[in-house]
Order: C-alpha cells, then structure tokens, then sequence
C-alpha cells in the first residue's frame, strides 16, 4: 500500500519530471541567463519532507539560484549536516544564503538560554555558509514595553551573528503592521533595533495584506531592507495585486542583496507553482 510519503514523494516528481522534461521548458531553461532569484524552501515543505535531494535538484533545474532553509533541529539541516546540505546545494549550482530560524520560547527571565541555543545555530550555520539567519515570526506583544524587550533580544542575537559575519533578522507578516498604543509595530521594531546588528527581510505580499504598500517602507527605511521574500497571493504575479517591478527596483537602488519567491498557496502543484514563479520573474526586465 502506499504511505502518505511515498505519495508525496512521487506525486511531486512525477509533476515535476513531466513540467521540467517538456521540449519548451528545456529550451528555455538551456537559453536563459541565470538570474539572482532565490527561493524560500518551506514553497515545497511537503515534498522536501518526502525527498530532500530529489526536490532540491528539482530546484536546481529549475533555475533558482539561492536557497532559503526552514527546517532545521538537533543540527541538522532538512536531516543532512550542515556542511553536508551545503556540498549537496552547491553540487546542484546553488547556495544556501539564508535560513529562517523560530528559536526557543523566548522570556526575558530564559535569556542566557535562549541566547545559549542561537549560539549553536550559529556555529551550525557558519558550516552551512548563511550570510543571513532570519526568525520568521514572534507573539503579538499589547504592550510597547513589551515589544521593546523583544527588540533588545533581537539586538542581542544580531551582535552575536554580527560578530561572526553573518546578519539576524526578522521576517514580518501582516500583524506586525497593527498598532500598539497608538504605535505601528513595525515601525517601533526598526526604531528600537540597532541596524548594525538587525536587518529586516521585507516580505512583500504581507506588508500589502497589513495595509501598507512595500515601497513606501523601501523609501522609509532604506538601509534596512537587504533581503526580500517576493510574495503573492498564490503563484507570483497571479493576483495582480502587487507592483513587483516598483519594489525590485527600489530594492536594487537600496542595495538589495538577495531575494526570495515564498508560494505557500497555490493553484496548481507546488512544484508547478514555485516553476511558474521563477518563470513569471526570470522573464521580467527589471529582475537581475
């Protein structure tokens, strides 16, 4: 009988063998200057599960250059070791850059220990070759005081990163654009970290679902921003919704260093999905 895993697994290799396999798409994957597009690999979190190494050739063929992680526990990243993920990456033509990092249940009183196991996922993630560890969400503080101790705990980990060359920071959803007496959130986290230490990796499709348009914080904030995750409401570039060829471009003159696609809906096979939006933006001028 086959298990949910075996299905997974061939479910997505088949779609994908049969998409990356078509006389078009190899045409124009053999024609086509590589780009600078990234991708989030929690876009195809299931298949990873089933088959890491298939679906990280997957990615490869499909034109993505960098590599976003999120799976990582007991020093291990998706089961393999770090200097092992990376060999395998690089062997495939792409690098690991970033990693999104939850950490531990953080409490000002449990701050030695939390720090304790970002020190770790450092160590591990220098094996990997990271240029940027991202924590991917937080609770929803009532209280500024409150928020500002969570800004001094990131301040704390991204001198500890900082020091070894590798930048922290934080990815946003839409809640962190609510206001908190009278302050949006956001805006107090920018101002209250050190942008020496903390950086903010800018998703795109959630800044617009919190009210607010992507650009005006790229022209707020502009040395705040280095890396992207280039969003949409499924596939990119689906809903029309988001003006991606404004906010690359004022990326790129803020000193973008690294994108991301991030699919986490989708209207066809996630594999088909994440190939439609490397397409969708590998044909694109204003990519580079």
């Amino acid at each position: 009988m086959t298990n949910r895993r075996d299905f997974l697994k061939t479910s997505s290799l088949v779609v994908a063998g049969s998409l990356l396999s078509s006389p078009l798409l190899q045409a124009s994957v053999a024609g086509k200057k590589k780009k600078a597009i990234g991708l989030q690999l929690y876009s195809l979190r299931d298949a990873m599960k089933a088959d890491a190494l298939g679906t990280l050739k997957l990615v490869g063929d499909m034109g993505y250059t960098t590599l976003e992680t999120a799976n990582y526990g007991e020093g291990k990243i998706y089961g393999m070791a770090p200097g092992e993920f990376k060999k395998v990456v690089k062997g495939l033509g792409m690098k690991m850059t970033s990693t999104h990092l939850g950490g531990p249940n953080y409490t000002k009183e449990k701050h030695g220990e939390a720090m304790d196991w970002w020190k770790k996922a450092l160590e591990d993630h220098l094996d990997a070759g990271v240029r940027f560890m991202v924590k991917p969400s937080m609770p929803i503080p009532t209280k500024l005081d409150d928020l500002k101790i969570w800004c001094d705990y990131y301040n704390a980990i991204g001198e500890l990163t900082s020091a070894a060359k590798v930048q922290f920071g934080f990815h946003n959803h839409a809640r962190e654009f609510e206001k908190i007496e009278g302050e949006i959130m956001y805006d107090f986290m920018i101002k209250n970290t050190d942008p020496k230490k903390v950086f903010f990796e800018m998703d795109v499709y959630w800044v617009m679902r919190g009210g607010y348009k992507a650009v005006d914080y790229l022209n707020k904030y502009p040395d705040r921003f280095p890396v992207l995750h280039i969003k949409d409401e499924k596939e990119i570039g689906e809903s029309g919704q988001l003006d991606f060829k404004s906010i690359y471009e004022t990326a790129y003159k803020n000193g973008l260093k690294d994108s991301f696609v991030e699919v986490e809906r989708y209207n066809f096979e996630p594999v088909v999905s994440v190939q439609k939006s490397f397409d969708y933006l590998n044909a694109a001028e204003y990519v580079k």
